[in-house]
Parts: structure tokens; sequence; C-alpha cells
């Protein structure tokens, strides 16, 4: 009954106080609101350095649009994709062709252009692999696959899923468009 008082009196009280408050000397600004991702992008670029690194700045930026990101925009596109003949010979030509291409996970494909797995640098790094020994004898038949359209945020998913790194990147017609790895999405976030 006390606290119904009190909360009463106040009430009444503080307009009567106004006039007796000290004046701010400075206008007081008030707290602007973004009402869109670009606004609050927009709040962030014009954050004063020492405060927030423009570095800082573009990771937030991209956290802050990931669910409006797309696969098609980090992956590697098919025309730079490096495939390997599931019967060709994994001799020093081809060895020296994959090393050099900067990639570590090659699709392997069948005389019929169909995916049958994928090779890992890894495996290639083994010391029992003969100047003879065929590219089939080396695959990973583990394939994931993502489309060109799906959200990073579905890609998170889907590393978790599968446990998988290295995705291939299908377009609308299921078609190889590319192909995708955890590490992009980590330069992606943190670069």
């Amino acid at each position: 009954m006390f606290e119904n008082f009190l909360r009463k009196f106040v009430k009444w009280l503080d307009p009567k106080l106004e006039k007796y408050r000290p004046k701010p000397s400075k206008p007081i600004r008030t707290q602007y609101t973004p009402k869109s991702l670009k606004d609050f992008i927009g709040i962030l670029q014009r954050t004063p350095q020492d405060i927030l690194s423009s570095r800082d700045r573009d990771r937030i930026a991209a956290i802050m649009s990931f669910d409006d990101r797309t696969i098609k925009e980090l992956m590697i596109p098919k025309s730079q994709m490096i495939f390997v003949g599931s019967n060709e010979v994994l001799g020093p030509l081809i060895l020296d062709k994959l090393y050099k291409s900067g990639f570590t996970n090659f699709p392997v494909i069948d005389p019929s252009n169909k995916v049958k797995g994928i090779i890992h640098t890894e495996a290639l790094n083994a010391l029992e692999i003969k100047k003879t020994d065929r590219a089939e004898k080396y695959i990973n038949e583990d394939v994931y696959y993502l489309h060109s359209n799906d959200s990073l945020q579905f890609a998170v998913e889907e590393i978790e899923r599968t446990n998988s790194y290295y995705f291939l990147v299908l377009d609308k017609r299921e078609a190889i468009a590319g192909f995708f790895t955890i590490q992009m999405l980590l330069d992606y976030l943190l670069n």
C-alpha cells in the first residue's frame, strides 16, 4: 500500500520539480535508430577510426549481411576449377598441375563427366604413389553439394551437418557451377 502511495506521489511531484533541474549546457542529441541494414552499415562507416577500425567495420558489415549473401558470391566458378579424370595417371605432369593450382581438392570425373569423388592433395602426398597410379585409386567418394543460390547461413548448417569443408556448387540445371570451401567462408568473415 505504501508503494502505491509512493508511486502516485512521485508521479505528481516530478513535473513540479522540472523547473529546478539543471539545464544541460549542450543540446541533447536524440538517439538515432537505424531502420534498415543499409542505415546501420551507414552508421558503422561514419564511426570514428579511434572507436572502430575500418577492418572491424568491414567484419561487422560482413556478419550483418551474412543472411543476404549467397554461395554464388563467394564460390570459385567452374571455369577456374581443375578436374581430374578417374583414369588419369598421377604422374609428375598431373601432380605438378594440381599443386600449382593452389587448390587442395579436385573433383574426379569418369569418362561421361560424372563426378565420382574428390581427391585431396593430402592423399597425393602419400609416399606410396607410383607413377602409374590412376586417380580413381585415391578418391574420396563422399561428395557434398550446395546450390549457387543457397545462403551462407545454409552453408554453415551444411558444414555442421556433413562435417565437410569442401562442396561442389550446382546451378539451377543441377550442373556444376563451381566449388565452395569453409576457407572461403572464413575469409569473408575475417578479412
